[in-house]
């Protein structure tokens, strides 16, 4: 083994890797991009949940219990409804996540010595808000009944203020009812993406794609023999993924298929886009390999598919905006669910529309500029 052999190579590599400006900031800014989002996202408490409040009871007892909901900074109260049955409305649009129904009479009974209830709605399509909410609502009214307490000095045979905790869509908040149809979403962006990445810069590495170009096929012909495989091969995953979740995990399904299907549809275009356009960008499938990577860290951070959005830092929610795993994580959950339609998620659905004729027309654009080059 000749040591001057090993350190000429190690140098070769080195000056390689210096002479691929792509790779080399990737490989140092991706380990940071981890840390900052890692950091700041996973180890944050869920809070701002967003809420609506019923008082029917318009007493000061009513509004100083609801106070301490939102003094805890745990609950955003966002929406005050007259009754009840506008509750179901803004919970299937995700308007809101949790819900607070003072009963009428609730100031009275608290006065006579008796207890009362508190309705506490929380939407269980994300079993792990659902259950963080049902615990923060438990202790702050739990801490309002011991202030009661200590402010009147007697102590009250009655418990008070009970909070009943109702959990929405999925009661018994199994976690695999909402990661299940998240992982349908993620699934098909990781793999289609991957995949798709490495299409167009395989054939430039092994110098045949100017070798294809001399043949009469066209641009055009050559775009769609190369996306259209990835497309079916994308809807052959959600489907096996779909019938293996509601069948070996019994994951209901209470939505319509042609709600899930448009939605994967949009959300494929996108992914089959960003594929494209990553190897279109790309030198070599190594640059690709990591460009995907880059990419995959924050759609799987910032989207909600395992980090609830509102436990970020207000900073970063605007971000969670411009990830298109974001709305097709909520698309699924909301229809497997909730059995949400097209009006309860037309913000979705137009959202990754636009993504949709955005990313892939860019790729379209970048693939044709690139082979006029």
């Amino acid at each position: 083994m000749n040591p001057r052999h090993i350190r000429l190579l190690i140098w070769k590599e080195f000056t390689q890797l210096r002479r691929d400006p792509l790779l080399l900031r990737l490989l140092f800014l991706m380990p940071v991009l981890m840390l900052v989002m890692l950091g700041y996202v996973v180890g944050a408490d869920v809070k701002n949940l967003k809420t609506a409040v019923v008082d029917l009871d318009h007493s000061a007892t009513s509004r100083a219990l609801v106070a301490s909901f939102e003094a805890s900074g745990y609950f955003r109260i966002v929406r005050h409804p007259n009754d009840e049955r506008a509750l179901r409305g803004l919970l299937d649009h995700g308007d809101v996540v949790v819900a607070l129904v003072v009963p009428e009479g609730t100031e009275r009974r608290l006065r006579a010595g008796r207890s009362t209830e508190l309705g506490v709605v929380v939407d269980g399509s994300d079993s792990r808000t659902a259950s963080t909410a049902s615990g923060y609502s438990a202790q702050i009214v739990s801490a309002f009944n011991r202030r009661r307490i200590e402010a009147t000095g007697v102590k009250l045979q009655a418990p008070g203020i009970d909070a009943r905790v109702r959990v929405l869509y999925n009661p018994g908040l199994r976690m695999v009812d909402t990661m299940i149809p998240s992982l349908i979403a993620y699934i098909l962006l990781i793999s289609t993406m991957s995949i798709m990445s490495q299409s167009v810069v395989r054939e430039r590495e092994r110098g045949t794609l100017e070798q294809m170009f001399v043949t009469p096929i066209s641009r055009g012909e050559y775009l769609i023999g190369k996306t259209v495989p990835y497309m079916l091969t994308s809807i052959v995953q959600m489907v096996t993924v779909a019938i293996v979740g509601r069948l070996w995990f019994g994951v209901p399904f209470n939505g319509s298929p042609a709600v899930v299907l448009s939605g994967l549809f949009l959300f494929m275009i996108t992914a089959v886009g960003l594929g494209l356009l990553i190897s279109l960008v790309s030198r070599t499938r190594t640059q690709a390999q990591q460009t995907v990577m880059f990419i995959m860290i924050p759609s799987m951070v910032l989207s909600g598919f395992i980090f609830p959005i509102e436990s970020m830092p207000a900073e970063i929610v605007p971000l969670t905006y411009l990830i298109p795993l974001r709305y097709a994580v909520v698309v699924m959950r909301s229809t497997f669910a909730k059995g949400s339609g097209f009006d309860d998620l037309a913000f979705q659905l137009v959202a990754m529309a636009l993504f949709a004729v955005a990313i892939f027309g860019v790729a379209v654009a970048r693939f044709s500029k690139r082979l006029a080059d």
